[in-house]
């Protein structure tokens, strides 16, 4: 990860959680994790496949991806890169739409054919 992409998603991050009993096991660095969660999600490979990377362990990356993202992390991070994009190129909102149609026609029936159609 550039150290410029760090230095603006780093003051993101939620202070670390105090443990109950005050002890604790050394805690990988916030930089390591970040790094593979962003190589989980970019790549689409499973969280058991960190382990052959060797960048951090499958459980710390996945319990500190629930952290941030309930600690909304990505989505001010994502915000922030909005904001920077409208500032140096400008965004069409106008043109931009939503949809979330990821279901079955529900009146499809027989007419549609054996598959492959």
């Amino acid at each position: 990860m550039p150290e410029k992409v760090w230095a603006k998603l780093e003051p993101l991050l939620p202070p670390r959680p105090e443990h109950p009993l005050g002890c604790h096991n050394p805690r990988v660095p916030d930089r390591k994790a970040m790094e593979a969660i962003l190589l989980v999600l970019r790549t689409g490979m499973q969280w058991q496949a960190l382990k052959a990377t060797g960048i951090c362990h499958p459980s710390s990356a996945y319990r500190r991806f629930r952290e941030w993202a309930e600690a909304g992390v990505f989505r001010e991070f994502w915000r922030l890169g909005l904001v920077a994009y409208e500032q140096m190129r400008g965004i069409e909102w106008k043109w931009m739409s939503l949809d979330g149609a990821m279901t079955k026609a529900p009146l499809g029936g027989q007419k549609t054919g054996p598959n492959p159609t």
